[in-house]
């Protein structure tokens, strides 16, 4: 057990920063005076005393983290996390005289952090700004990975962060550093994704977004999170030029980051658009939504720029796992709504902020399968499985197989699971599809015109378990399980 002490020490360093983190929020209640700013003063004290207890109480334990540490500090953050972001929800309902559970407490720290974007939350148009504000925040800080963030940091307090890295980038391939250091590494990640970020408020005030509004919708655009502080969603604005807006945003989020840092570097565009996972990418996407376009036209929903308007955004949007919506799509062709949540499961790049299995993931599983569909012709040929004009080492292969094992292993469980409390079949596995996948509102009860609340405790634990196995890709989770893990 003395192996977690090191692990401890640095979730004490995320704690404190977490506690820090709710400045913005604080800041937020005071300008706009909503009555809650004690809820955030409050959370901030227990956070941050909880915070420097645990990192100065370890500080003895101070050392280089081992491979097994990045597996155990990434899965305890993201379970421990969620429990002081929920600390301002609960208080500040608590103020305004909605008491808060602390199942949907924690429920909407997870869904946030994780950049689900589904909630069990209601009226959220009169909520206090700082509260939607602080929900949409989570989602930015979870975008990129709230543990790259600390991989910048940590060399400073002597913990080197390659182990964290490895354990918290998505995709199969996570062994190729941009820069020699990994917190050079981190650093061009979130200068990225903070030049993104800027240029997507700046881009929705200019749209005719107020500036809050802007800003809280850019923290749940680039990180493809989808939650709104308005109960109608992006509909809320019935705005084309802003759904164009959030489409562009929506498609740049949906690739992946490394790519974009590297053509910065090397001064090369050609660099990003000859990546064979970006162009499957945004073909699946702008394939899809035109798709959509033409569906609804052909059945005679919309005319036909208001059809390409609504499918374009409707498949991005659900598609990219952001799950922003603004027309209920479970009024459309029965096709549709379960199209769009497939492709939730395929349609984003690993380094991306997205969720699902990943596009790189799909691809090589259609390579493999082409490979052996070719050798019932000539078994003897030798046939590498290539991405782009890469050959894709086996033991990649093999981890990719046993990562969709353990994915169809969780949603098929986890659905059974919700189905015996006598949830119906549709919401059942869509709500675990919803949540595996990190992408919000899924179909039936838990559709777009509705919300997690409909779902029981219970039911909400195990979408709250779904939501924390996607975020850690499942295999990281589920090696703490086994007790060879645990052997020195």
């Amino acid at each position: 057990m003395r192996d977690i002490f090191p692990v401890l020490r640095v979730l004490g360093v995320m704690i404190t920063f977490m506690a820090f983190s709710m400045a913005l929020p604080l800041a937020v209640s005071w300008q706009w005076q909503d009555g809650v700013a004690d809820a955030y003063i409050a959370s901030m004290l227990l956070t941050l005393v909880a915070g420097v207890l645990l990192w100065r109480g370890m500080q003895r334990y101070r050392r280089e983290l081992q491979p097994r540490h990045g597996v155990m500090l990434v899965s305890l953050a993201w379970l421990l996390l969620p429990l002081f972001a929920a600390l301002p929800l609960e208080l500040a309902f608590m103020e305004i005289g909605r008491p808060l559970s602390f199942t949907h407490s924690y429920f909407e720290a997870v869904s946030g952090l994780t950049t689900t974007g589904g909630t069990v939350l209601n009226k959220l148009d009169t909520l206090p700004v700082s509260v939607n504000f602080w929900r949409c925040f989570l989602q930015w800080v979870g975008g990129m990975g709230i543990l790259i963030l600390a991989v910048a940091v940590l060399p400073l307090l002597g913990v080197g962060g390659s182990q964290l890295f490895k354990a918290e980038a998505a995709g199969p391939i996570k062994d190729n550093k941009l820069t020699p250091r990994m917190a050079q590494t981190a650093k061009g990640l979130w200068g990225v994704y903070a030049t993104l970020s800027t240029a997507c408020a700046l881009a929705y005030w200019a749209g005719g977004m107020p500036p809050i509004e802007a800003v809280m919708h850019m923290f749940t655009t680039v990180s493809l999170g989808g939650l709104s502080s308005h109960d109608a969603s992006f509909g809320h604005f019935n705005s084309p030029l802003l759904e164009l807006i959030a489409v562009v945003f929506m498609l740049f989020a949906s690739c992946n980051f490394a790519l974009y840092f590297t053509a910065v570097r090397k001064g090369r565009l050609g660099v990003a658009l000859s990546d064979p996972e970006l162009r499957a990418t945004l073909s699946v996407l702008v394939g899809g939504g035109l798709l959509a376009g033409l569906l609804l036209w052909a059945k005679g929903l919309y005319a036909p720029l208001d059809a390409l308007r609504h499918g374009l955004f409707h498949v991005v949007s659900v598609a990219t796992t952001t799950g922003y919506a603004t027309q209920d799509y479970l009024l459309w062709p029965v096709f549709l709504p379960v199209f769009m949540l497939l492709l939730s499961g395929i349609a984003t790049s690993a380094g991306s902020t997205g969720g699902g299995i990943k596009m790189v993931r799909m691809l090589i599983l259609l390579q493999q399968a082409r490979r052996e569909i070719r050798r019932l012709a000539h078994p003897r040929a030798v046939q590498p499985v290539r991405l782009g004009k890469a050959v894709v080492d086996t033991p990649v292969i093999f981890a990719v197989l046993a990562f969709m094992l353990v994915y169809g292993a969780t949603v098929i469980v986890l659905s059974m699971v919700l189905m015996l409390t006598d949830l119906d079949p549709v919401t059942a596995f869509s709500a675990i599809i919803a949540s595996v996948n990190c992408m919000g509102p899924g179909l039936g009860a838990v559709g777009p015109a509705s919300s997690f609340a409909v779902l029981s405790d219970f039911q909400i634990w195990v979408c709250t378990l779904a939501m924390l196995m996607g975020r850690l890709e499942m295999l990281s989770f589920m090696a703490l399980l086994m007790p060879s893990f645990w052997k020195n």
